[in-house]
């Protein structure tokens, strides 16, 4: 990764206005100024890695489940410089072959594969004004996210021509959408994380229009530990030890409606799973 890469994705440019934002909702809402509409819990810690063997690691998160009695939208954050999604330059939403579950390998006239470990992550969309019990059926998600490199399909120098780590799906009638993938590096300057956006439908997704959330999720460190020792992850782990979520230029104001539900092994690959209100 360059450092422009770097500098780019934690810019003032991108992220203070989200930031500002997020403070300033989350003050009037202390102040009973406004209605919380959302999903959260009391439990913001990951649990603690699985004691059943070395490499097994089941870390919860607090809004991976939508039964809490509040509820709360996700937080909208950048889309960050590499979205694909035309704001950028690039717009892979209208490409035939865009709209998958295994985002592990591109697609059209592209070949290459992602390496690392595996991971298949489910985000359910709910309806923040039923209080989260109502799911968002005929929504769609776009996801994105770095490779085990920390580079990004389509932008960064060697995998221009590549599109892989990127793909759309409709919701179910439970709201929820799988995708098949591997476990994203750590890159400078940032925490590991995945990048999704929410369309009303998936005619709007595929049309690159009509954004519903554009947000984040995270990966909980205990369960980044234990991949990123593993082989082809080696630039991550002195990347994550120079970070921590308070000094993450987004996740730095709070990430517990972002922090995925994380189990599995290096053995048999990672789930990982998030609530998304809208």
């Amino acid at each position: 990764m360059s450092e422009e890469l770097h500098d780019h994705d934690r810019g003032l440019s991108f992220d203070l206005p989200t930031l500002h934002r997020r403070k300033m909702i989350r003050l009037l809402a202390g102040a009973s100024l406004v209605p919380l509409v959302g999903c959260s819990s009391d439990d913001s810690d990951p649990a603690s890695p699985s004691s059943s063997s070395p490499d097994s690691t089941s870390s919860s998160a607090a809004s991976s489940g939508a039964s809490d009695a509040s509820c709360e939208t996700i937080p909208d954050e950048t889309a960050g410089p590499f979205p694909g999604d035309g704001s950028n330059g690039v717009n892979v939403l209208k490409e035939s072959g865009v709209v998958r579950e295994d985002i592990t390998s591109s697609f059209g006239s592209a070949s290459g594969t992602a390496e690392g470990v595996p991971l298949t992550f489910t985000l359910t969309v709910v309806d923040a004004a039923s209080g989260c019990e109502t799911p968002k059926e005929g929504a769609a998600v776009y996801v994105w996210h770095c490779d085990r490199d920390g580079g990004y399909s389509l932008y960064t120098d060697g995998v221009t021509e590549e599109n892989y780590l990127r793909g759309v799906q409709e919701t179910d009638a439970k709201g929820r959408v799988t995708f098949t993938s591997i476990f994203p590096g750590c890159y400078t300057g940032r925490w590991p994380h995945i990048h999704f956006e929410v369309y009303g439908s998936l005619a709007d997704a595929t049309n690159a229009t009509s954004i519903t959330a554009t947000s984040q999720l995270a990966f909980p460190k205990d369960v980044c530990d234990v991949v990123y020792a593993t082989d082809g992850y080696d630039s991550s782990v002195q990347n994550l030890g120079e970070l921590s979520l308070e000094s993450d230029s987004i996740f730095s104001d709070g990430y517990d409606q972002q922090m995925a539900a994380v189990e599995g092994s290096v053995e048999k690959g990672y789930t990982a799973s998030l609530t998304v209100p809208v």
